[in-house]
C-alpha cells in the first residue's frame, strides 16, 4: 500500500535530497508531487528513474494527500504548512518555524519517536536544526545510560548549511584567491569564507549568542531532556557538506570510554570509527552521501568528573535535514497510518 507524499520546496538542496531518500529508502509512495513557488514553476527534478516537473505551491490542493515534507524557508512555511494540515496531510516542517511550539512535536526518530503522537494537535511535526540532530542522536544513549548534566560543544558546520549561494560564494571565492583580477567580496556571509572560519551563524541575540548557537540549547531540551545544560559556539568552516562537532559531556556518574565506545556503537543511526591512530576517525568529506551519524575520538576529560570528549560527524543535508524528516514520515507511516 503506498502514500501519497508531496515534497514543498523540491527544488533546493534540501528537497533534492529528500527526493532522493525516499527513492533510495523505498518509501511507500503511491503518488508524489513537486511543488515550488511560481518563479521555480516546471522545474524538472529527478526522483529514482523518472523526471517530474514542479506545481505551483500557491494552488495546490493537499486535500487527500497524506504527507507533505516541507522544505522552504519559515515565511512559505507560515503561509502553506496551515493550508496542508487544515486539508488532512501531516506536515514535516524543516524550517524553525514550529520548532518551539509546546503543541509541536520536535522528533528525531532514534531519540524520541514517540512523541509522534503528538501530530494530533496541529498535524504538524518540525525538523530540528541540522547541529541538533546529529549531536542529540549520540547523547541520547549515554544519557539513559549515566544521565547528562552538561554539555559544552563547538561546531564547524559547512557551508551547504546556508544553502545554494553559501555553496556557490565557498565555490567562487576559492578560485577567485588564486586569480588577484578576480575579487569575490562576502555576499552570503559576514566575511571571506575561503580559506577562513566565521564564528558566526544566524543573527545575534541579546545575550551575545547566536540563534544558532540558541536553537542547539532550546532543541536538545525539548528532544532529550529540559535538565540537560548546554552551551555552544556555532562556527562555519569552509567545507561543502558535513557539519562536525567537538562535544564535552558532563555526566552524573561515571561512564567509562570503553563502555561509551561500546553503547554507540549499540545505537540506532551511529556509527563509531574510533582508532588512535593517523586517520582512525572522520572528516565531513567522508560522511557525505551516508545516513549514519559518525562518532569519533571518544575519550576520558580527566580535568572534571565524570567526563568525556568525542567527535560527531554527519551529512547535514541528510540526517540534518532531508534524512530525518523521512525518517519521521516513516515512523508517522508505520504507528499511525498502517493502523488506519
Amino acid at each position: 500500500m503506498g502514500y501519497k507524499i508531496a515534497v514543498v520546496g523540491a527544488t533546493g538542496n534540501v528537497g533534492r535530497e529528500m527526493l532522493n531518500i525516499l527513492d533510495e529508502r523505498q518509501f511507500p509512495v503511491d503518488e508524489l508531487a513537486v511543488l515550488a513557488s511560481r518563479r521555480s514553476l516546471g522545474t524538472e527534478v529527478s526522483f529514482g528513474d523518472k523526471t517530474l516537473k514542479t506545481q505551483d505551491l500557491d494552488t495546490f490542493d493537499f486535500s487527500g494527500w497524506d504527507i507533505a515534507l516541507f522544505a522552504v524557508g519559515s515565511d512559505a512555511t507560515k503561509k502553506y504548512a496551515p493550508v496542508a494540515a487544515k486539508a488532512g496531510c501531516l506536515v514535516i516542517d524543516n524550517s524553525s518555524l514550529y520548532r518551539y511550539d509546546p503543541e509541536i512535536p520536535l522528533i528525531v526518530p532514534e531519540v524520541n519517536a514517540d512523541a509522534i503522537e503528538g501530530y494530533k494537535n496541529k498535524m504538524i511535526i518540525a525538523n530540528p536544526n541540522c547541529s541538533t540532530a546529529q549531536m542529540v542522536v549520540a547523547l541520547k544513549p549515554l544519557h539513559d545510560r549515566a544521565t547528562i548534566k552538561r554539555v559544552v560543544v563547538s561546531t564547524y558546520q559547512s557551508v551547504s548549511g546556508a544553502g545554494k549561494e553559501a555553496i556557490d560564494e565557498l565555490w567562487d571565492q576559492t578560485k577567485s584567491i588564486y586569480n588577484p583580477t578576480d575579487n569575490k567580496p562576502p555576499k552570503k556571509f559576514t566575511k571571506q569564507i575561503a580559506f577562513n572560519v566565521i564564528p558566526h551563524i544566524d543573527v545575534f541575540m541579546d545575550d551575545g549568542s547566536t540563534k544558532e548557537e540558541w536553537k542547539m540549547v532550546a532543541e536538545t531540551k525539548k528532544i532529550v531532556d529540559k535538565d540537560i545544560k548546554v552551551t555552544a559556539t556555532c562556527v562555519r568552516v569552509p567545507v561543502f557538506v558535513g557539519h562536525a562537532e567537538s562535544v564535552n559531556i558532563e555526566f552524573e556518574d561515571h561512564l567509562d570510554e570503553d563502555e561509551a565506545r561500546d553503547i554507540l556503537r549499540e545505537s540506532p543511526g551511529i556509527m563509531v570509527i574510533d582508532k588512535r591512530e593517523d586517520g582512525g576517525y572522520v572528516t565531513p568529506v567522508e560522511c557525505v552521501g551516508d545516513y549514519a551519524t559518525f562518532i569519533s575520538r571518544i575519550r576520558q576529560d580527566s580535568t572534571i568528573d565524570n567526563g568525556l570528549n568525542l567527535w560527531c560527524v554527519s551529512d547535514n543535508l541528510r540526517k540534518g535535514a532531508a534524512l530525518n524528516a523521512v525518517q519521521i514520515a516513516e515512523v508517522y507511516v508505520n504507528r499511525i497510518l498502517s493502523k488506519r
